[in-house]
């Protein structure tokens, strides 16, 4: 089983909007139906779970029901972080996944993602036990020195990583439940890559573009919305 595991937990307070952005409304469906289109059309998906913030999960109930998303089968609460909210993904699907089965997360607000990015997490994760989507860096790269770079860094030295992320169940499940144990959760930027390298684990890649952006600004909403349009416009 392959199951994708959503994170619709955040406020996104860089959009500016009066809503979480995955909750913002792009030509009358908002970020997160995107999203979740392409994963619960996916053959290899084969159910979703949904972290969602508790204040928004009224609406999204309505949006799962309007768009008639067959292969959601549960909503939890985000945490008061990223990691907690990880970690209630990973516990509401204790008694459910199997330590085999791929556990894949994604951003709800990442509606870029492509059908070939996500094949291609999953197998590099069934190889190696985790599997996160990546690309070179195209552009210069410079130190930040205040207001200035006094230092050139090399970008083939680097990668920039994304979603989806994938994890065979049993290696996400131990993987937070040693860094709870050892305290080691909040000694870290929360995000599970930060921990991971804290924890010195290896990061395994799986197949990425530069197209596959995070909404995280208004500029990238305006930037998806010309997409979409894009996208109505050629069929």
């Amino acid at each position: 089983m392959t199951y994708c595991v959503l994170l619709a937990g955040g406020v996104g307070q860089r959009v500016g909007a009066d809503r979480p952005k995955q909750f913002v409304d792009i030509l009358g469906r908002p970020v997160i139906a995107y999203t979740l289109d392409v994963f619960e059309a996916h053959k290899e998906i084969d159910r979703i779970m949904i972290v969602c913030h508790p204040a928004w999960r009224g609406e999204l109930d309505k949006i799962v029901v309007k768009n008639n998303y067959k292969k959601v089968f549960k909503i939890v609460d985000g945490g008061e972080d990223f990691q907690h909210s990880m970690i209630n993904g990973i516990n509401g699907l204790e008694d459910i996944a199997n330590d085999d089965d791929v556990i894949l997360t994604h951003w709800a607000a990442s509606p870029f993602v492509t059908d070939d990015i996500i094949s291609d997490g999953i197998r590099v994760c069934r190889k190696y036990g985790n599997s996160m989507s990546a690309c070179p860096f195209y552009l210069i790269v410079g130190s930040n020195d205040g207001n200035h770079s006094a230092h050139w860094v090399d970008r083939d030295s680097i990668v920039q990583l994304n979603a989806p992320q994938c994890f065979l169940y049993s290696y996400i499940r131990d993987f937070y439940r040693e860094a709870i144990d050892n305290n080691v959760l909040g000694t870290v930027e929360p995000h599970t890559t930060t921990l991971m390298y804290k924890m010195g684990r290896r990061i395994y890649f799986s197949k990425g573009n530069q197209a596959n952006i995070k909404i995280t600004t208004k500029d990238d909403l305006e930037l998806f919305e010309a997409w979409v349009r894009c996208k109505t416009q050629s069929y």
